[in-house]
């Protein structure tokens, strides 16, 4: 006998308010995608990001897809790693709040920061090797940034029971790629600070998890060298013969974050169609 498979159910609500998400490099990629999706389950979006005046376009289609589900989105183009900017729009965010008794809170932190170095340890010229300073850089932005944001929100109660916390990682964090080294140990650490923050957070019934997507077609894959090679061999390997899409993190992202599964964290999860675990 066969059971009718059951609707999924979307709730991300917080009574007595609409939910909200912070999404962390919300301009293009996976931020960007989330940021559609969550606005899609009934989320207003604040989305932090930093771009030039060449990339501005991204930031307007990603708000506008965000305003075209009837979501505020407050977008913020600043760095993200400092933490006088962070606290800066954090005051902004509060202050807009304040209007509101009770003040909401974050139903979702999304951090999907992609901005270090991509060049060789070893080489010749200093110009054309990854210097300390770089490593620091790359770290700060792709790793510890989590940790301070996560201390932030929990510090103000802009975060309390029932978040949710998604790191993006990448399958760099174990395998050599040419030029990925700094964000290869960056990866490493972000995914130990999810450890550790899931296990601190667990008393306050927040969970916190990696995501780890296979291969996809974003603009920060473009700055990878031998990104050409590596979207060919993931084609080769993934069982569904494409590419991952950020619309499959995305989706990941709002199952991830319904009440029944509070008991999921502390993981790296892999959102491939399969692909990490073809040899």
């Amino acid at each position: 006998m066969t059971h009718p498979r059951p609707t999924p159910r979307l709730s991300l609500s917080s009574p007595p308010h609409e939910p909200w998400a912070l999404v962390l490099g919300a301009s293009s990629g996976f931020g960007a995608a989330t940021s559609a999706a969550l606005a899609g389950a009934g989320c207003h979006v604040v989305g932090v990001h930093l771009d030039r005046r060449a990339t501005h376009h991204l930031v307007t289609e990603a708000a506008a897809r965000v305003h075209s589900f009837g979501r505020q989105a407050w977008l913020y183009n600043t760095n993200a790693a400092d933490e006088a900017k962070r606290d800066a729009v954090l005051d902004d965010v509060a202050a807009r709040w304040s209007s509101l008794d009770p003040p909401p809170t974050f139903r979702v932190l999304f951090h999907s920061l992609a901005f270090g170095s991509l060049l060789p340890f070893i080489g010749s010229d200093p110009e054309d090797r990854t210097s300390l300073r770089q490593l620091e850089m790359t770290s700060l932005v792709m790793a510890h940034s989590l940790v301070s944001w996560t201390q932030a929100l929990v510090e103000r109660r802009m975060m309390v029971e029932g978040g949710r916390i998604f790191a993006m990682t990448s399958t760099g964090a174990r395998s050599v790629w040419r030029g990925y080294g700094a964000v290869s140990a960056a990866k490493t650490a972000l995914e130990a600070h999810v450890r550790q923050l899931a296990v601190e957070l667990a008393p306050s019934g927040i969970t916190v998890n990696a995501l780890c997507a296979g291969v996809t077609d974003t603009p920060a894959l473009h700055k990878i060298p031998d990104h050409e090679r590596m979207k060919d061999i993931a084609l080769r390997k993934n069982p569904h013969g494409r590419l991952t899409r950020p619309d499959d993190v995305a989706q990941a992202v709002l199952a991830l974050s319904q009440p029944e599964t509070h008991w999921v964290t502390g993981n790296v999860i892999h959102v491939d169609g399969g692909e990490a675990i073809v040899g």
